[in-house]
């Protein structure tokens, strides 16, 4: 087996130590001003999910784990199962909840993912680094003000919850950062459609006093264009 060390270290790269595989997650090069260098290393287990924090030599060496990738397709759960589908066999591979990870929380059924295993045992799921999801509740977007500083909670068709801006309505794609699970901006098919600033039946009255200068300018012409 390829061996690694301490100085190639990289976030992702993958090795064995006591007996088991770990992940790096995160890693510092520290050159003090006394002494010698070091790698300034957190680790994941990636059997047991534990993370831990070492300093090692650069020149350290472990022995590279390889793990294998493969795309599957997320079909559906059954409890606490979860089950993906090989696109070349069409065999259904069932795993735990907790194997998932909580980027999951994103992740909707014939989404593809990546089943990451080691010696034929997934031990983690690696999901889309964006999706595109339909908020199904939020409060309405009463304000013209497409501020993205101040936001308000929405659930996801997938049971996420999330923070948005005012202007994002029940119905709304949004595109979200499943590293983060932070919003990153109206999904492009909802943008294709307009998208929505404000609730499509708002009152004259009630949109004079919310909407500002361009915004109620198009809402009178989308009026318009219904009548």
């Amino acid at each position: 087996m390829p061996t690694i060390t301490a100085g190639d270290f990289r976030n992702g790269v993958t090795f064995e130590k006591d007996g088991s595989v770990c992940t790096v997650v995160e890693f510092q090069h520290v050159k003090p001003g006394k002494g010698a260098a070091f790698v300034r290393t957190k680790y994941k287990n990636v059997m047991t999910g534990a993370i831990r924090e070492e300093s090692f030599n650069p020149t350290a060496k472990f022995e590279q784990a390889t793990v294998e990738r493969k795309d599957a397709e997320y079909s559906y759960n059954d409890g606490d199962l979860y089950y993906f589908m090989d696109p070349e066999t069409y065999d259904m591979v069932p795993l735990n909840r907790d194997v998932l990870g909580d980027a999951f929380r994103f992740v909707k059924e014939n989404t593809v993912c990546k089943l990451v295993s080691y010696k034929g045992s997934v031990f983690t799921v690696e999901v889309p680094n964006f999706m595109d999801l339909e908020v199904t509740e939020t409060e309405p977007g009463l304000r013209g003000d497409t501020a993205t500083n101040v936001t308000k909670p929405a659930t996801l068709e997938t049971g996420a919850e999330v923070k948005v801006p005012l202007f994002i309505n029940t119905g709304d794609k949004i595109q979200i950062d499943t590293r983060t699970g932070e919003y990153i901006g109206r999904s492009k098919e909802s943008e294709a459609k307009g998208g929505s600033v404000f609730p499509p039946f708002v009152p004259e009255n009630d949109c004079n006093a919310v909407c500002k200068g361009k915004e109620l300018l198009l809402w009178r012409l989308r009026r318009r264009s219904r009548i």
